[in-house]
């Protein structure tokens, strides 16, 4: 999935950005309230990490007028003010939850995983098509009984097909949410990638899940 971190502070940045790539996240960042709001507005995020207190406009009035656009990703809001009046002003902009420095990491990973669930099709914590499962908290796939290793991106690109069972996902789209703002290779990578998950998860199996739908995209067809 596709993450937003809007934070002015560079040691917590990349902190923040190291950390959700190993969770498998494709992350992009902003330093300021007006490059968090180009971003917000201008792509489709899973999820917004925002701080409150980054150069202005700052991060209440960053998720007011992200409402008002009319984007919605959840949006987890970190400040190192505890004061209830600040949780309800968070809250009363348009977050969606609010976290208080400090914080440990695997705090934040739970917030966010729970935020992406909520949509309007209910997403179960542990993801499941067939006898194919994957976990995102423990980061396991198993086909039945089997096991299946995979690298980080394979995960994230297996995820997010499977977050969407039987929609037809394009190259754009995959590229958009399963890698970051500053990819600037070919779509090909899209390609080269389903080809790897293939090799593992369908092929070994005598299945055929992950299809291609010719000039439109790949799709994970819960049918087959």
């Amino acid at each position: 999935m596709r993450v937003l971190v809007v934070e002015d502070d560079p040691g917590m940045s990349r902190m923040l950005i190291r950390g959700l790539r190993r969770e498998g996240y494709a992350v992009d960042a902003a330093g300021n309230g007006e490059d968090a709001l180009w971003s917000a507005t201008e792509n489709d995020y899973d999820a917004v990490v925002l701080d409150a207190m980054i150069p202005a406009p700052d991060g209440f009035e960053v998720c007011r007028r992200m409402r008002a656009a009319g984007r919605w990703a959840p949006v987890l809001m970190l400040t190192a003010r505890n004061a209830v009046t600040d949780r309800v002003r968070g809250l009363d902009s348009g977050a969606d939850d609010y976290l208080t420095k400090p914080f440990a990491l695997s705090e934040l990973y739970a917030r966010l995983r729970a935020l992406t669930r909520r949509d309007p099709h209910e997403r179960p914590a542990v993801l499941q098509v067939g006898d194919l499962i994957l976990d995102p908290v423990s980061h396991v796939v198993r086909r039945g009984e089997s096991a299946i290793m995979l690298s980080p991106k394979e995960f994230a690109l297996l995820h997010e097909f499977m977050r969407r069972p039987g929609e037809v996902l394009s190259r754009t789209h995959l590229i958009e949410h399963v890698w970051d703002f500053a990819y600037d290779g070919g779509s090909n990578v899209v390609d080269v990638y389903v080809r790897y998950l293939r090799d593992k998860v369908d092929r070994p199996f005598g299945r055929d899940n992950i299809q291609t739908v010719r000039g439109a995209g790949y799709r994970l067809d819960p049918a087959v």
